[in-house]
């Protein structure tokens, strides 16, 4: 296929959007081009199951099996491809009060999520609840404002995770929400919240400067925005506060988002944010095309499980 065909093609099917700057003539030919599709899902609360026929709401929509048919096919259609979590994997239906995560941790485990972060209701059965079930996920956790010093997650909860796709490194870090008013004590324990602004600034140019990533995302579980406290942490003012993050995936606020939105950062750069609402309805897609120093992605709407 041509250069200008495979523009062509790519622009009919979903919004362009150049990072850092860049333009579509920065991109010298086909052969050169790597790709990089990630998926996400965020506050699935334990629902396995589709939505009744008759629900008013969401009517057969949802539901891990098919959720797991849809990323597999797209693992089928693309190279590289990170699927990922940002958070409230637990609580919301009879099958975690019943078994605790385990069913849902397997679930994930078997559709090959790469890495996740944690969300309020993940502490649900406590932190230790949590660490009971971690053996069944097969994938990894990653938190960088959360400080599990003195907790059983101490060491295996890290603060990033950096992932080889084609040649390229891709740097995922988390950040959580404020447990203290959503979360009784004795279920977080010692674990101790730290300001994700600030954190955010040490982890990026950490991963950016000294890892050297050529694509950094940021798995938020910190809430979309919040219209009666502008003031308050959300994926918005990190983004506006922050540089060298290209994608945050979000949770917390089951915002759905028919497709991705851009915000500026400190330098002026684009950054896309994303969230798919909640209870696996929807499942997130953004693609990231390389191309030596250049790259952009296509902002596709979020599927509809």
């Amino acid at each position: 296929m041509k250069r200008r065909d495979f523009i062509k093609n790519t622009a009919a099917s979903s919004s362009l959007l150049t990072i850092g700057g860049l333009s579509m003539s920065s991109f010298s030919s086909i052969e050169k081009i790597k790709k990089i599709t990630i998926l996400h899902t965020n506050d699935t609360h334990s629902h396995i199951d589709p939505f009744p026929s008759d629900d008013p709401r969401n009517p057969n929509q949802g539901g891990a099996s098919k959720r797991a048919v849809i990323i597999e096919k797209i693992r089928r259609e693309e190279e590289n491809v990170l699927l990922l979590d940002a958070g409230d994997i637990f609580q919301g239906t009879p099958y975690f009060n019943y078994y605790g995560g385990e069913l849902e941790f397997k679930l994930m485990s078997m559709m090959q999520y790469d890495v996740a972060t944690l969300g309020n209701h993940d502490f649900d059965n406590g932190i230790d609840g949590f660490y009971a079930q971690l053996h069944h996920a097969k994938f990894d956790f990653v938190s960088a404002n959360y400080d599990f010093k003195n907790t059983v997650l101490d060491g295996i909860v890290k603060p990033y995770k950096i992932i080889m796709k084609s040649g390229l490194k891709i740097g995922v870090f988390g950040l959580g929400i404020e447990l203290e008013g959503l979360v009784d004590k004795k279920g977080y324990k010692e674990t101790v919240y730290n300001n994700p602004i600030d954190i955010t600034k040490d982890t990026v140019k950490q991963l950016k400067e000294v890892e050297n990533c050529d694509l950094i995302i940021c798995l938020s579980h910190l809430g979309f925005k919040y219209k009666n406290d502008p003031e308050k942490v959300s994926d918005i003012t990190l983004a506006k506060l922050t540089k060298d993050i290209d994608l945050i995936i979000g949770g917390h606020t089951h915002t759905f988002l028919d497709k991705p939105v851009v915000e500026k950062n400190l330098d002026g750069k684009d950054v896309i944010i994303n969230q798919v609402g909640c209870y696996g309805i929807n499942l997130g897609r953004i693609d990231f095309y390389f191309s030596n120093d250049s790259k952009y992605s296509s902002l596709d709407k979020n599927i509809v499980v």
